[in-house]
């Protein structure tokens, strides 16, 4: 189902996954998916409406973008968002947008408009295995020695793809191709430096973000290559062709929450997900519960920090705030333009939602891996009691981050 570097944390989540789904079916993902749905236009996504939409372009979100892009000046200067801040989470943006920005002249922008393409040509020949079962238990051992923190493995789902990727060329859509014979879909996550995260909101904390997606980056191209030189196709993907979340969820990687993360039981929601199309034949992962459903039904706190007010605190439903919400899907939504506008206004990423979040834990720790098993229990209200109680989910400073050394 799963594999993780820390042996510590996979023994846990052998331990506390009391029930698991036992298909892959959208009833046991907790999909309900109703009869209007429609697939979603990658041009639709907020950061791409943010660079054509005028209800989400604006002078806020232009200075946002130069931040990142243009040597450092107009830095606000207060805690969290000094100039070294700033320094640190670019750089640990650079090697994603390396990628990102070595065929823009092309008109792609790998791993957020476009798959990964810096790749060799695979083998002629395709290996041939004993079964799809020792095919999955060699992947999973090669993408683990790489650096991948998670790895799960489901089939291949047209609704999820997107209806058209987005150009940044002609700012309009563009034609998002799957090959024949792609029917499986390998999913990569890739954990999150959770005390960085404690400082959030500042452009520090940011860093984490940058960090996780270059990450995901050399180990997705490296986990492709592998596959293509046994013969197969791989398609390696990070923002690009297709939601991440479903597939996430379908390969037994964790539980969608109320602020529309994937939770997962080793890292909560401090994690970042990638994947890879392939026509290899693998084994499939199911789906997983463990208690994050109900957890989410009774504790609000997402919803209180959120700064923009984007998480509402309400039961799953069919709702959409605006385009940038996919319909058709009962579902926990939030307001992309608000959290985005919130984003535009201090200068980087916000990741509130994940440091308040009471999975977002150190679960090497014994005392974690218990409460994570309150969690999953009737005893949950006293799990978010002691949640509470232990002022986990507050914000650490900037300054004292920097001295923790």
């Amino acid at each position: 189902m799963y594999t993780t570097r820390n042996d510590e944390v996979k023994r846990n989540r052998n331990r506390k996954i009391t029930s698991s789904a036992s298909d892959g079916s959208d009833t046991s993902a907790g999909f309900t998916v109703s009869d209007d749905f429609a697939g979603f236009n990658q041009a639709d996504d907020v950061f791409c409406r943010s660079q054509y939409d005028p209800v989400v372009k604006t002078l806020e979100t232009e200075r946002f973008y130069d931040m990142y892009r243009k040597p450092l000046t107009g830095w606000r200067g207060s805690e969290g968002y000094e100039q070294h801040d700033y320094a640190f989470r670019n750089a640990a943006w650079h090697i994603a947008d390396i990628f990102a920005e070595l065929r823009e002249s092309e008109d792609r922008r790998d791993g957020f408009l476009d798959p990964l393409s810096i790749l060799r040509e695979g083998a002629e020949k395709s290996v041939p295995f004993p079964s799809p079962t020792e095919a999955s238990r060699i992947l999973k051992h090669a993408a683990i020695t790489v650096g991948a923190d998670l790895i799960g493995i489901t089939e291949y789902d047209s609704r999820w793809t997107y209806t058209e990727r987005f150009s940044m060329e002609t700012l309009g859509p563009k034609a998002n191709i799957i090959p024949d014979g792609i029917d499986n879909v390998i999913v990569v996550g890739q954990a999150m430096d959770t005390d960085l995260l404690h400082t959030a909101p500042s452009a520090l904390s940011g860093a984490a973000t940058g960090m996780g997606y270059s990450k995901d980056a050399l180990v997705l191209l490296t986990i492709a290559q592998f596959i293509r030189n046994l013969g197969y196709q791989a398609i390696p993907s990070m923002n690009d062709t297709a939601l991440a979340i479903p597939y996430a969820v379908k390969a037994g990687l964790g539980e969608y929450g109320k602020h529309g993360l994937v939770i997962t039981p080793e890292f909560g929601s401090s994690v970042r997900f990638g994947k890879i199309f392939t026509d290899l034949p693998v084994d499939h992962d199911f789906p997983i519960r463990f208690g994050v459903q109900e957890m989410c039904n009774i504790c609000n706190a997402c919803t209180k920090a959120c700064p923009s007010r984007a998480i509402p605190d309400s039961e799953p439903t069919l709702v959409t705030f605006n385009r940038s919400n996919i319909s058709g899907v009962k579902k926990w939504t939030i307001d992309g333009e608000r959290c985005f506008s919130y984003w535009a206004k201090i200068n980087t990423d916000c990741a509130v939602c994940v440091r308040v979040c009471p999975f977002t834990r150190d679960y090497a720790k014994a005392q974690n891996r218990l409460w994570l098993r309150l969690a999953h229990s009737r005893f949950r209200r006293f799990a978010l009691y002691l949640d509470r109680r232990q002022s986990r989910g507050n914000r650490v400073s900037s300054k004292k981050w920097w001295m923790s050394s």
